[in-house]
């Protein structure tokens, strides 16, 4: 068969079905309607992002892909490497714009080299798309690629392809079959589980009234609520807003079955919101925001309410992102996230790689003293 390897610069130019029969992992931020939400509902312009998605086809089907962005600044990734490219432009390089594979202002980890599973080609055509990316990037004389939270599949083929590996700490609960909420807190110490209940008792003295809604049932109430404490918490904290109020209907319309929304009332009145997405077995928390300042309102939406969900659901995980050792003490426990990156310039590649030597050898050294705070009981 004549594999072919391309560009598009949209996945309208691509078929829905032909995309999601690519080996996502039930992942739902790599599903059609979520990436290609982003393109069509405004999320992306202006924000450095631009997409560039590499599609590999043999005959009239699409064998694998590659979500690619030219990007002109790293804000929206949360693999920092703003020091990289500050040491690159001072030594006179120009380090933007460069490659990323990732999921826009999305910390998940997940595939970044799709295959048709049916293709009967999965070692070659993963080659074929690290192959492919790096001498566009060489070729255009691009600083550098990076394919960022990428699945455990992906990155032997990305490490053969000369990619360096780079760890993040992120911060996952997991569900050791606990039939409920007391359950899993009968399984920490007695000064966390005490805190717990501390936090979520002020809560409820509050009268603080929590509702959440799965897809279909978000009404446009609902989002723009929400959207006001996401826009106004975006803006305290890092600038403009990334998604838009019309993406966010996109996904309860689009994809209900993986879309989740929070929202807490005091007094008939809202106050909060927190956002997720679902897979058939995590729960991923993403967004936040509020209008008022309620002591242990974000632990109870983001963290307590999620992990209760997927109790009640039967879901394995709750992927918390990038950052936060207050997560630690409410049951999350430390991840090492793998990104791979590819630096052209010889030199400051074995800059990079030696740094990523010291700054591997410091995480797993974090993980190793975070884990040592875990609030579970020792058995």
């Amino acid at each position: 068969m004549e594999v072919t390897v391309k560009q598009t610069n949209s996945l309208n130019q691509v078929a829905k079905a032909d995309w999601d029969q690519l080996g996502g992992n039930g992942n739902p931020f790599l599903k059609y309607d979520f990436l290609n939400g982003l393109e069509r509902f405004g999320c992306l312009e202006g924000h450095g992002w631009t997409p560039c998605h590499l599609l590999v086809t043999g005959g009239d089907s699409l064998l694998g892909a590659m979500p690619l962005y030219i990007r002109d600044d790293s804000h929206g990734e949360f693999v920092f490497d703003w020091a990289w490219a500050d040491a690159y432009e001072r030594a006179g390089g120009k380090y933007y714009p460069k490659l990323v594979s990732a999921i826009p202002f999305t910390p998940v980890c997940g595939p970044r080299i799709l295959v048709n599973p049916s293709s009967g080609m999965d070692r070659e055509i993963r080659t074929l798309i690290i192959k492919t990316v790096t001498e566009l990037a060489d070729r255009a004389q691009l600083s550098s690629f990076h394919c960022l939270f990428t699945g455990q599949d992906d990155q032997q083929v990305m490490a053969d392809g000369g990619l360096l590996m780079r760890k993040t700490c992120q911060f996952h609960w997991h569900n050791r079959n606990y039939d409920d909420f007391e359950h899993f807190l009968q399984g920490l110490t007695s000064r966390r589980r005490k805190q717990i209940k501390r936090e979520r008792r002020t809560i409820k003295e509050k009268n603080v009234e929590i509702l959440r809604l799965r897809g279909e049932d978000i009404s446009e109430e609902h989002w723009a609520v929400f959207y006001e404490f996401y826009c106004s918490t975006f803006l305290r904290r890092w600038g403009s807003p990334r998604l838009t109020l019309e993406f966010f209907h996109h996904l309860s319309t689009a994809m209900p079955e993986n879309t989740l929304l929070i929202l807490a009332k005091q007094d008939k009145e809202y106050i909060a919101g927190a956002f997720a997405m679902l897979s058939d077995t995590t729960l991923y928390g993403r967004h936040w925001g509020c209008d008022r300042y309620l002591a242990n309102l974000h632990f109870e939406l983001c963290y307590y309410q999620t992990i209760e969900y997927c109790l009640e659901n039967r879901l394995s995980w709750v992927d918390a992102g990038v950052q936060g050792e207050h997560k630690l003490y409410r049951g999350f426990e430390p991840f090492l996230a793998l990104s791979g990156h590819w630096i052209r310039h010889t030199g400051f590649r074995a800059a990079v790689d030696n740094f990523l030597e010291q700054e591997s050898a410091q995480m797993n050294a974090y993980v190793k003293a975070l884990e040592a705070h875990l609030p579970f009981k020792e058995n």
